[in-house]
């Protein structure tokens, strides 16, 4: 007896920071003979993943390698600073580079912000990660630049953090392997891009086929004596009544009397 096959599953792959929830419950709801696996990859990996198949798609940070994969960028993320809650940046709502001009910034090796130079005065030594540096920030060490969703996911109780308006910031994106546009990938761009299951398309739930309305009058039977031949009947009727050749009687009451003879 040989096994049945496994139905198709669809994996989705996502970088730290990124919630995919919203639209994973979506799916479910639309496809729920589908199983949508999750994969959590480092930015630096995602890449490797989808391009290796271990993705149909993932979430990932942009840049991507556009000869390869395609991508449908979501949204922007707002870069802020994390600190000790005692710290001096606190007093205000918003800050700058500048004014961290001053401050020892911490640059992880897996910084997704890609500076061209990173603010402030650099640290003895980079940290591995993100949750390294920020055991550092913890320690007052420095601080760190990093996007918002990163700063809550590492929250802590002893840190908070500010945005800063004008650091590089982090796109969020759909992507997956443009030779590996299957049907399933086009369902979450679907999900993701806010389309109705019955979108042009969407291919989960056709858009059933409406049926011709009939135009208006249509197979209605005419009345009687209304049809085109009727019509003209009754009015070339009135017509030989006025001018045809009828009784003597009719014919002397449309006639016009003229003048009498007289007798030679």
């Amino acid at each position: 007896m040989t096994d049945s096959p496994e139905p198709p599953s669809f994996r989705l792959a996502y970088v730290p920071g990124v919630t995919p929830a919203k639209w994973v419950r979506i799916w479910h709801e639309r496809l729920p003979d589908v199983p949508l696996e999750l994969l959590q990859v480092s930015a630096q990996e995602a890449s490797d993943v989808l391009r290796d198949g271990g993705a149909d798609a993932g979430l990932v940070r942009l840049p991507v390698d556009r000869t390869v994969f395609s991508a449908i960028p979501l949204y922007t993320e707002t870069s802020v600073v994390v600190v000790p809650k005692d710290h001096v940046v606190t007093a205000a709502e918003e800050v700058t580079l500048e004014d961290l001009a001053d401050e020892v910034v911490l640059h992880p090796l897996d910084d997704v912000l890609g500076w061209d130079r990173p603010p402030g005065e650099p640290a003895f030594e980079r940290p591995a990660t993100t949750a390294d540096a920020i055991e550092l920030v913890a320690a007052n060490i420095g601080v760190l630049v990093v996007p918002q969703s990163l700063a809550r996911l590492h929250h802590r109780r002893d840190l908070t953090y500010r945005p800063v308006t004008d650091a590089p910031q982090s796109d969020i994106a759909l992507s997956w392997r443009e030779d590996a546009t299957t049907d399933m990938v086009e369902d979450f761009i679907g999900i993701v891009r806010g389309r109705t299951v019955n979108s042009s398309r969407g291919r989960t739930q056709p858009e059933p086929e409406r049926k011709q309305r009939p135009e208006k009058g249509a197979g209605r039977k005419p009345a009687a004596g209304a049809g085109k031949g009727a019509g003209r009947g009754s009015s070339g009727g009135a017509k030989g009544f006025r001018g045809g050749s009828g009784s003597g009687n009719s014919k002397g009451t449309g006639a016009r009397r003229g003048k009498p003879k007289r007798r030679g």
